[in-house]
């Protein structure tokens, strides 16, 4: 595929994917999103829950990342299984609050799922809502299902999973990947713009 035609399709996903605050997108497919992380500049660190402890942990359980510092709360407490990052109760959400002191998290992006009480992926809708409002809503089928959240304006500082239509099962992270930089705005707009600029005079 050229590179003209691999920047219309990566355009034209965003388009799709666009919410309403022009300084934000989002993207259920993982290669555009690591293409746009890199092109706003940022340097990622990926949360694989491998070394968190198995079993019930409670609510405000705090861990690092690289440089993000974050914390997970839900009601009832949360659960860890070989990695799989989840809520103790059924039916409840998760939030992921974060921060990288003198950075800025401009993307964020993971596997959200929902699973039984047995850790058995279960296809659901999942909901995944950012600290400003922006949600992406969708059927999750599989323990890879993705979506990835980019800003080329204000940090990212929380992201919550609920399973509105099934209070039986568990919304639950296999991963979590965070996009940071060192100063927020000007840099991220900067390679935004290049990386759309370029489609254009190619098309």
């Amino acid at each position: 595929m050229s590179s003209r035609y691999t920047l219309s399709f990566f355009a034209a996903a965003l388009s799709f994917s666009s919410v309403a605050s022009a300084a934000l997108y989002v993207s259920p497919n993982e290669g555009i999103y690591n293409t746009l992380v890199a092109s706003i500049g940022c340097t990622s660190y990926t949360e694989t829950f491998g070394s968190t402890p198995t079993g019930f942990l409670p609510s405000g359980y705090s861990s690092s990342t690289g440089p993000v510092n974050w914390s997970a709360t839900a009601t009832g407490g949360l659960y860890v299984q070989a990695g799989l990052f989840s809520t103790n109760n059924s039916g409840q959400a998760l939030t992921f609050d974060f921060s990288a002191p003198g950075l800025s998290v401009q993307a964020v992006g993971g596997n959200f799922f929902a699973t039984d009480i047995n850790f058995n992926v279960v296809p659901a809708v999942v909901v995944v809502l950012l600290d400003d409002g922006t949600s992406y809503v969708n059927l999750m089928t599989l323990e890879s299902s993705f979506v990835g959240f980019i800003s080329t304006g204000a940090a990212i500082s929380s992201i919550t999973l609920s399973l509105p239509l099934a209070s039986d099962l568990y919304p639950t992270v296999d991963r979590m990947v965070f996009g940071v930089v060192p100063a927020p705005g000007a840099i991220a707009l900067l390679g935004l713009a290049g990386f759309v600029g370029l489609r254009r005079r190619g098309s």
